[in-house]
This record gives C-alpha cells, structure tokens and sequence, in this order.
C-alpha cells in the first residue's frame, strides 16, 4: 500500500531534504512529515462518507490518481513551500483512498471473520511500511530523496490499470457529504497542536507564543465538538462513541499510534545521530521490525478468532511498555545493534502485530454495517492523528540537537521514557474492551 510504504520512506528520507533546504527551519521542515499525515487525518472521515455514498471502488480510483499525480509534483518540488503543498495533495489523495479500500474488504467478508482480514488487510500495510526503510535508504543513497516520490508512480498506474477488473462497486446514496466548517475545524485544530509542540524547543515550552497556539488548538477541537452535535451532515458521528469497543478501540489506537510515530521516528534519529549512521545502513537495520509486524499479524489474527482480540491488546501494550524501559536502560552511545536495538525492536514488532490489526477490528466489528466505512475512517483517523503528534514530539525532543545540546543521548531518553508511558496507557485503555462485540 503505496500510503503506508510513503510514511516510513519519508522518515529516511528525512535528513536528505534537511540538507536540500538547509535554509528552512526545523519547525517548517517538520511540515514535509506532518502537513501529509494531518491532512490524511483530517479528511479521513469526510473521504470515508465519500466513499459510502458514491461507492468505494471509484473512491478508490480518485484516491489513487490524485495521490499518485502528488507524488509526481513532490519529486519535482524545487522549493519547501512547493513540496509542503504537495504533501498536502497526496494526504488528500490518500485520505480518499484508504477507507474505500478498507470498505471494500469489509464487505467481502462475514463479521466474523474481520479480525483475520482486517489482520491480513494490515500486515500488507506492514509490509509496505517494512520496505520503506531499507528501499528508502537504497533510493536515497543512490539517487537522492526525490526518487522517494517517483516511486509511487508505477504503484498508482497498476491500481488504476487492475482495479475495475477484480473490484466490485457498492454504494450507499443515503450518506450525507460532511460540513466544510467541521473539517476544517479539526485540521486547524490538529495543525495549531502538531506547530506548538514541534516550535516549542526554539520558543520555550512555557513561552505564551507556544501556549497561546495550544490552547486554540484546543479551542478549535472544542468547538469542533460543538458543531458536530448541531451539524446535519457531521464530520463524525459522534453517536458511534456510545458503542464501548468503539469508543475504547479508538482512545487506544490514538495512545498507542503516538508511541509508534515517536518510536519510528526517534529510532532512525538515533541511529544517524549519535551513532552517526549513514541513512542506508540505518534504513536497513530499522527494516527488519516492520518486516516482523507483516509475518506476525495474519498469525495473530488467526488466534484473534479464537480468543477474542483484548487479551492480544492487553499484552501489545506492556510489550511496548517494556520496549521504552529496556531502550531507557540498556542503550547506549556505542553503537552495538545486536545488543542496543535488537531485542527491543523485535518486542516492539510484537506489540504492533497486536496492537494495530486487533484495535482496528475490535472497533471495526462495533459498527453497523451502513457505518462500516466511515466508521473505519475514523479509526484511521485516529491513528494518523496520533502519529503525527508522535512525529511533532520526537522533533521538539531532538529535532534540533545539532544546534542546542552537548549530549545528544540524554534528548532520546525522553522518547523511550514517553513509550513506555504510552504503552502502559494502551494497556489500561484496552481493559474496558469486550473480548468479543455483541449488539
């Protein structure tokens, strides 16, 4: 899945178009990452009701074509502020394109089968995301960052070429199209959030210029709340938090999706940072993780059926929980994988078999059938949501190490201490779950 492998390549890429546009600041260039996966988030929803109402299969074509003709405009990006624009493009493309191929899947399955799909459904998205660091380093080392976004060109043209030959079109007229004001609420909301934590190591955590864009972000996701309880055709229906799985099934994907942005992120940062790493050698020791996830999760979701998805949601929390300890604890400046990385990434790998595919198909199985796809929507919603923020906060922890600190080392100790916070929390939010969803 073209959205999925772009996310992990990004993050290779990342020191690559740092140096490319030395001139930006790290807040801005920060905007390469965020401005994609908050418009993704953002327009998850509304693109998800898109998608019920004209029918998944042509969402799925519109999705791919803008995606993949951002993509094009991306590589060819001769300034930041071009490259940031179209980022946004391929957020809206991808924000089309997901849910109508979640949808899609959800209805060629029985109910009872949806963890192991939405289990098989997420491990293909594993293994595009375990491609990327080690194909990222590959493109990036032999032909530079802009060939990242080239590479979602042949992607896009076989999606569009094979799709109306296998997929079959449904479609519900009845959806109502989102209100504009509430998308734009939301997006504001989480883009005020994503800045102020980002610019908050140049300003001053505490300064009014970060406090004062928190708090209208918050203002705005207040009132973002407000209008959908007023609004005719809501961004999101918020009567579908009334269903238990639902409601605990998406706190714990935004908990958890922070721990996993950060942990990605913060991990390949290290690498190249203190252990000085080149980004090819670093890409392909990150790569075996998401690799791990792609094996595991159809596995796990095989044993989902069997024993319900909390008990695997249970576990995927402390395994991450464990994983921010041992990192706080074991790992060190000298650069040793098989000791520093290894055993700590493989539990992480773990965690996030379980955790992604069973939170997904734990809320998945809480909707009604007629709310399958907007309802997924706001799952993944969630999760690009928590990303992003999880991207924001490695970047305000060590985004700027080369410039304010002596000692790298201790900035990263603040990521592993925040995942195996953020574990335990997934954890307690997983406690609430019903093991297996009845009406």
């Amino acid at each position: 899945m073209a959205t999925y492998l772009d996310s992990s390549v990004l993050f290779v890429a990342f020191p690559d178009i740092t140096n490319s546009f030395s001139n930006a600041t790290t807040a801005t260039l920060s905007w390469v990452l965020n401005a994609y996966t908050i418009t993704f988030a953002a327009l998850l929803v509304p693109a998800g009701k898109l998608g019920d109402r004209l029918g998944p299969r042509r969402a799925l074509y519109v999705g791919s074509a803008i995606f993949t003709l951002a993509s094009m405009v991306c590589g060819l990006a001769g300034s930041i502020e071009l490259l940031i624009f179209a980022r946004v493009l391929q957020g809206v493309g991808a924000a089309v394109l997901v849910p109508s191929s979640l949808a899609l899947v959800l209805a060629a399955f029985p109910r009872e089968k949806l963890p192991q799909v939405v289990a098989i459904w997420g491990a293909m998205g594993a293994f595009s995301a375990a491609l990327g660091p080690s194909l990222g380093g590959i493109i990036v080392n032999g032909l530079g960052w802009r060939w990242i976004f080239f590479l979602n060109l042949p992607i896009g043209a076989a999606t569009l070429l094979l799709g109306p030959r296998y997929l079959k079109e449904s479609r519900n007229a009845s959806v109502r199209i989102p209100n504009f004001l509430g998308v734009a609420l939301v997006a504001l909301s989480a883009g005020l959030l994503s800045f102020a934590i980002v610019d908050s190591p140049t300003s001053g955590w505490a300064s009014a210029k970060t406090v004062g864009i928190a708090l209208i972000g918050v203002v705005l996701l207040i009132l973002f709340v407000a209008h959908q309880k007023i609004t005719t055709a809501p961004t999101l229906d918020l009567e579908l938090f009334s269903l238990t799985n639902f409601r605990w099934g998406v706190i714990a994907m935004f908990i958890y999706a922070i721990s996993f942005g950060s942990m990605f992120f913060g991990s390949l940062l290290f690498m190249v940072d203190v252990w000085e790493w080149s980004i090819l050698k670093a890409g392909f020791a990150i790569a075996p993780g998401p690799a791990l996830v792609a094996i595991l999760a159809t596995i796990f979701g095989r044993l989902a059926v069997r024993v319900g998805q909390r008990p695997l949601i249970l576990l995927g929390g402390l395994l991450l929980s464990i994983s921010g300890l041992y990192w706080l604890l074991i790992l060190s400046e000298d650069a040793n994988y098989w000791t520093g990385f290894a055993p700590p990434f493989a539990l992480t790998a773990i965690s996030v078999a379980l955790i992604f595919p069973q939170v997904t198909s734990i809320a998945a199985q809480a909707l009604p059938p007629d709310k399958s796809g907007v309802g997924s929507a706001a799952i993944q919603a969630v999760r690009q949501f928590g990303q992003t923020f999880g991207v924001a906060l490695t970047l305000a922890f060590v985004g700027t190490i080369a410039e304010t600190t002596t000692d790298p080392y201790a900035d990263f100790d603040k990521i592993w201490l925040t995942l195996a916070l953020l574990g335990l929390l997934t954890t307690l939010c997983g406690l609430p779950l019903r093991n297996r969803y009845t009406t």
